[in-house]
C-alpha cells in the first residue's frame, strides 16, 4: 500500500497531503490558488495519483508561499509512500502536446535532486498567478519527493498550455517511474545496492 499522509505548518503556510500511488487520479485540491488548484487536478489524473489537498496561506500577500510550500508537502508524501524505493522502474518519460504546445519531461527516481527547467513565458501572470511560480513549485517537488527531474518546453505560444503541458508530462513520467517493475520488485534499482547514496 503505497500510501501517505503529511502535514506541514509554518506561519506562512498550513498543508494537508494525502495521497496514493496506485490511485484512479481522484483528486480533492484546495489550496486557495485557483490556477494551481487547475494544475494539481491534472497532475492528479495523468499520473494516475490519488491527491487530496488542503492548503491555507498568507495569499493577502502572493501566491508564492503556498505555491512552493505545497510543492514541498507533496513531495514528502511521495518520498514516504515511497518507502524503501525498491521495485520501481526509477526512470520516466513522456513527450507532451497540448495544440500548438509540445513539452517534454524525464525523471530519475533516485533519492537525487536535481531540477533542469528549460521553459519560458511571454506572461507574468496567469489569472492571478505568477509565472515565475511555476519552476519553485517543481523545484520543491524535485527536492523534496527526491527527483531528477527535467523539464523543457520545446515550443508553445499560449501561456496555460505552456504551463499545463509542464504538469502533464510531469505526471506521465512520474506515473511511469514510479510503477512497480515485475522483473526488479523488492530489489533497488540501482547498482550500489540502494537509491540516494
Amino acid at each position: 500500500m503505497r500510501k501517505a499522509s503529511v502535514d506541514r505548518k509554518t506561519r506562512e503556510t498550513e498543508i494537508s497531503v494525502s495521497l496514493d500511488l496506485d490511485g484512479t487520479g481522484k483528486y480533492d485540491i484546495q489550496t486557495g490558488v485557483g490556477f494551481l488548484d487547475h494544475m494539481l487536478e491534472s497532475f492528479s489524473k495523468h499520473s494516475s495519483i490519488d491527491l487530496k489537498v488542503r492548503a491555507k496561506g498568507d495569499t493577502h500577500i502572493d501566491f508564492h508561499h503556498t505555491t512552493e510550500d505545497t510543492g514541498i508537502v507533496i513531495g514528502l508524501a511521495m518520498a514516504k509512500a515511497l518507502g524503501d524505493w525498491k521495485g520501481i522502474r526509477r526512470f520516466g518519460h513522456a513527450v507532451i502536446p497540448m495544440d500548438e504546445t509540445l513539452t517534454r519531461c524525464a525523471v530519475d527516481a533516485s533519492a537525487r535532486p536535481y531540477l533542469i527547467w528549460k521553459v519560458a513565458f511571454s506572461r507574468p501572470k496567469l489569472g492571478e498567478m505568477d509565472t515565475e511560480l511555476f519552476k519553485e513549485w517543481f523545484q520543491a517537488l524535485a527536492q523534496n519527493a527526491g527527483l531528477t527531474l527535467h523539464i523543457e518546453n520545446l515550443y508553445g505560444e499560449n501561456n496555460h498550455h505552456i504551463a499545463e503541458s509542464c504538469f502533464k508530462a510531469c505526471a506521465r513520467a512520474l506515473r511511469e517511474a514510479f510503477e512497480p517493475d515485475p522483473r526488479q520488485l523488492g530489489q533497488s534499482p540501482s547498482v550500489k545496492g540502494s537509491l540516494g547514496s
